[in-house]
């Protein structure tokens, strides 16, 4: 019988394009921490990282479950000058399916979930307490019976679904400033320095050329502003901190940086960006899983990527969760790894039922540097990828402890 390396079907190409850096264009977005999505996604994550936990500690497995469509209702609110009030809590729905009995013993999963989700939020969003702005509903259902038995075959789980994933490396400068930007303003020093700012907030970055414009959406929270001339004064002076940390961390030509760009003046309340708790889900905006950032952190628009929602997927068979997360990983340690390649893509396919280490098709497509010939890194490529399969139960094991971001 054959090495299981030699039973992989990978495939490494040559990809004849302009790498991104280079062309004239590019857009990338990142939705922070406490936007609706993103507030989704990591919940929903967590809590899958949460039961899998549980079902290891107390039965050895990790037993079926998938808790991806979860669902943030927004609740209602009155923005007032020096603090608003809440009038209707936040609504979380978790939906999907779970494990809830094993043998003759049953599992009460919804307080784990709930609980997970409060915690989640008192260590992210400063303004939201989870026992009096949020309402929990559990809508977890049990699996079926086919995809719960895929659990309970020897050998490297089977796929429970018939799905593809794509990631890339290395992120480009835009990538990497959209990035950055969002993780700045929702750092501790800055929150230290800028308390009036939320946790909601969007950067949208736009290269043409050397220039990069990125428009920025940030909530504040209205109990630390007096008045409508205060917010601009606070905003003024959160753009000039925010360009100096561009300018000093970035090189691009030139920059041009706008802030909330509904507001307008002599408009009062209805024409400034505030909030009571620092995220619009407060009373304007409901939040989806899957519709935020990819695995990697940003939503890039000049990139392939895939549709699937990563977040809250099992960390067993689930592919949709460990390829695309897995994908990213391949691109990255082949770009670092193999001297020669400028770009990285690489897909992988599985089928449905089929051990999650042999998908149908592992598949490099590299752009190289000048000079360099497919020939001189093809099988060091393959290598890296075929690693990357035998280990990818290890793999799992650190999605599960959250060692592997996946939004």
């Amino acid at each position: 019988m054959l090495p299981r390396s030699l039973m992989r079907s990978i495939a490494v190409y040559e990809l004849r394009q302009t790498p991104l850096e280079g062309r004239a264009m590019e857009i990338v977005e990142r939705k922070g921490l406490g936007h609706p999505d993103t507030i989704c996604d990591s919940i929903m994550n967590e809590v899958s990282n949460r039961i899998s936990e549980m079902y290891l500690k107390r039965f050895g497995r990790i037993l079926h479950h998938n808790i991806d469509k979860g669902l943030l209702v927004a609740g209602e609110v009155e923005n007032r000058f020096g603090g608003g009030i809440v009038n209707k809590p936040m609504l979380l729905v978790f939906g999907d399916r779970a494990t809830y009995r094993v043998g003759d013993e049953e599992i009460d999963l919804n307080d784990l979930v709930i609980e997970t989700a409060k915690d989640w939020i008192r260590r992210h969003l400063r303004f939201v307490d989870p026992d009096v702005h949020m309402r929990y509903q559990v809508e977890l259902k049990r699996g079926s019976e086919a995809l719960v038995d895929l659990f309970e075959r020897g050998g490297s789980p089977g796929a429970n679904d018939t799905s593809a994933a794509v990631g890339f490396a290395p992120l480009t400068r835009t990538e990497e400033l959209v990035l950055k930007v969002e993780k700045y303003l929702n750092g501790e020093e800055f929150k230290r320095d800028f308390p009036e700012t939320g946790e909601d907030i969007k950067v949208m970055g736009f290269r043409r050329g050397e220039e990069i414009n990125l428009t920025i959406s940030m909530a504040f929270v209205d109990r630390f502003i007096e008045s409508e001339a205060d917010y601009f004064r606070r905003k003024g002076e959160v753009l000039d901190n925010l360009l100096e940390y561009v300018s000093e961390n970035f090189d691009f030509e030139n920059v041009n940086l706008y802030l909330n760009t509904a507001d307008k003046e002599g408009r009062g309340l209805g024409g400034i960006y505030l909030t009571v708790l620092g995220t619009s889900a407060d009373g304007a905006d409901c939040g989806q899983v899957g519709r935020g950032n990819r695995v990697n952190g940003i939503i890039p628009l000049y990139r392939p990527t895939s549709s699937e929602a990563a977040a809250g997927k099992n960390p067993v068979n689930h592919v949709g969760k460990i390829y695309n997360a897995l994908a990213y990983r391949m691109a990255d340690e082949i770009y670092k790894s193999v001297t020669g390649v400028r770009e990285a893509y690489v897909w992988l396919l599985s089928q449905i039922g089929k051990p999650i280490d042999s998908p149908q098709i592992a598949s490099a497509e590299l752009i190289l540097e000048p000079g360099v010939k497919l020939s001189s890194v093809k099988g060091a490529v393959m290598d890296v990828m075929d690693r990357e399969l035998e280990n990818i139960g290890d793999f799992c094991l650190k999605l599960m402890r959250g060692e592997v971001e996946v939004c």
